[in-house]
């Protein structure tokens, strides 16, 4: 893996990435690259579309930097582990704390699904689409997660490939090893991995989720962890056991 260069700019573009091209920034990365870092014409920055790698890029512009001309690229494309993170939604700045953690620890897919105890009634799918974007900036990272538009659990449910491993936190679960759950999980398929609201799960509910095919129930521990906390605990359970922390 080549070492990440974390002092110099990064910037996402919605662009395609070619040496030779220029592409033009858009008023918030040219206030930010010109009044916040103080960067000028010439100077340097990466840039990334979660396509085509990263690249070093020239900036160019006359008062501020408005233009960023690409160079050469630093990294090549990789991709995300197939892993979905499904969460029931959480309100404004714990929100984004999940999404952006989420991103952090490698999910590929955010899919919001609403409960029969979830609390938050309305969410800001394009503020979701902004934390995945800031995350990615901030820590080196290629791939965009997919940001998926909110549903009711029972249609997620019946919409979702039976093939995938479901990764069911239930606080209901008997405390144990958690890798020990995983014993003969099959993640061929793609895995979700899915926290429900903080007022729990209703029976019935609980009780579809445990007829899914392929489902592992996991416990998070002897402690009850708020709706963000267990979205980190949980991710890194399953990406050291099934994983890209192999």
């Amino acid at each position: 893996m080549p070492k990440l260069d974390f002092r110099s700019p990064r910037l996402f573009v919605d662009a395609p990435l070619a040496a030779g091209t220029g592409i033009a920034l858009d008023r918030d990365q040219s206030n930010y690259l010109g009044n916040v870092l103080r960067l000028a014409a010439g100077d340097t920055v990466l840039v990334f579309n979660g396509r085509d790698g990263e690249w070093q890029a020239t900036l160019a512009g006359r008062k501020r930097p408005d233009r960023a001309e690409i160079v050469s690229q630093t990294r090549a494309q990789d991709r995300l582990p197939d892993v979905a993170y499904v969460f029931a939604p959480l309100k404004h700045a714990r929100l984004d704390y999940m999404v952006q953690k989420a991103v952090e620890m490698g999910a590929s897919a955010l899919c919001p699904v609403t409960t029969r105890h979830t609390q938050a009634s309305r969410i800001n799918v394009e503020r979701m689409r902004a934390n995945v974007i800031e995350a990615a900036e901030q820590c080196g990272i290629l791939s965009l997660a997919e940001v998926r538009d909110p549903e009711p659990l029972e249609r997620w449910l019946g919409a979702r490939d039976g093939q995938r491993l479901l990764v069911f936190c239930d606080e209901d679960a008997p405390i144990s090893d958690p890798m020990a759950s995983f014993a003969g999980a099959d993640a061929a398929g793609g895995i979700d991995v899915l926290i429900g609201p903080e007022g729990g799960f209703a029976e019935d509910e609980r009780d579809r989720l445990l007829k899914q095919t392929k489902v592992v129930r996991l416990s998070l521990g002897p402690r009850i962890l708020r709706a963000d906390t267990a979205a980190v605990a949980a991710l890194a359970v399953v990406q050291t056991v099934l994983g890209d922390w192999k």
